[in-house]
């Protein structure tokens, strides 16, 4: 019966990666009919229902203090509004394979902020991952060209858009730590992607298309955004918080590593994106460096 839970618990965990992983070709197909306002709309409008049904069936519902709103609607901008806008008009010209490559980094900036804010120990074998890591995505987004790194021409906008959402995610999960001592991660996440949803309402109808673009949507356009929506946004959110009750973050932290190679395959099947060698090496060194400074620190 527990191996029975155990195997459970490592399906959820799979399954939420490779939801994650194929979002990111998801969103590059739903950018070809419709504008990153309309996807982030619909997309979180999707994810707030699924995730509310989800904290009302499981009994967890509570309205946050007055005081807690404020600190939700920061994390809807930074993690929902902000983060989808860097990642989806980065995909515009960002390959989907490098995004989930540089995505892959977030632990790398987690483990910085934690240095400089809260004072937590790097040591010599982090910081060797950081260095790996910031290596391995030079040579993906320079593809193998170091020398252009000293004329700056290399890359394209949206991996430096890319880049940035990485940061702004880590900022995100710090920020984060607070507020998941006085919630549990389903209902926290709810008001958090609730506040986001929110934000994305004033961005399309206040700078965006409005509702003009949905009418427009082909199946295949629909399909992507009902990915993005039900599976990234929803279900993907609800088994990765069932994964982490029952499994410490480090060992749950392995499974990001599959991310990356979901995006790989499955770019490469619906977008005819080149695996290139260079890409799979700098994505081998990315992931160890990640690994690196992901193992647990031993006590003194």
């Amino acid at each position: 019966m527990i191996l029975k839970n155990k195997l459970l618990i490592y399906i959820e965990a799979l399954f939420a990666v490779s939801v994650w992983g194929g979002t990111f070709v998801a969103t590059k197909l739903a950018l070809r009919e419709a504008s990153p306002a309309t996807i982030v709309w619909v997309r979180f409008g999707m994810g707030v229902i699924i995730l509310g049904l989800a904290v009302a069936l499981r009994k967890q519902f509570a309205w946050p203090k007055r005081r807690e709103w404020g600190y939700f609607a920061l994390l809807g901008f930074l993690g929902v509004t902000f983060h989808q806008w860097l990642q989806a008009t980065g995909l515009q010209t960002a390959a989907a394979t490098t995004t989930a490559w540089i995505v892959a980094t977030i632990p790398i900036f987690t483990a910085l902020l934690g240095w400089m804010f809260l004072r937590e120990q790097l040591g010599w074998r982090r910081v060797a991952g950081i260095a790996l890591a910031a290596f391995g995505v030079l040579l993906i987004v320079s593809r193998g060209d170091l020398a252009s790194l000293a004329s700056g021409n290399f890359g394209v906008p949206g991996d430096f858009l890319i880049l940035i959402s990485a940061v702004n995610w880590a900022v995100f999960s710090v920020l984060s730590r607070s507020g998941l001592k006085n919630h549990p991660a389903a209902r926290m996440m709810f008001y958090v992607m609730l506040c986001g949803w929110i934000f994305s309402i004033v961005w399309l109808f206040g700078f965006g298309p409005g509702l003009s673009e949905l009418s427009a949507l082909t199946a295949s356009g629909w399909g992507s955004l009902l990915v993005l929506g039900i599976f990234g946004s929803g279900l993907a959110y609800i088994a990765w918080y069932d994964a982490l009750q029952d499994l410490p973050a480090t060992q749950l932290g392995v499974f990001i590593y599959i991310e990356p190679l979901v995006t790989l395959v499955v770019a490469a099947l619906m977008l005819n994106e080149a695996i290139r060698l260079i890409s799979l090496l700098g994505g081998a060194l990315t992931l160890v460096g990640v690994a690196l400074v992901n193992l647990p620190t031993r006590p003194n």
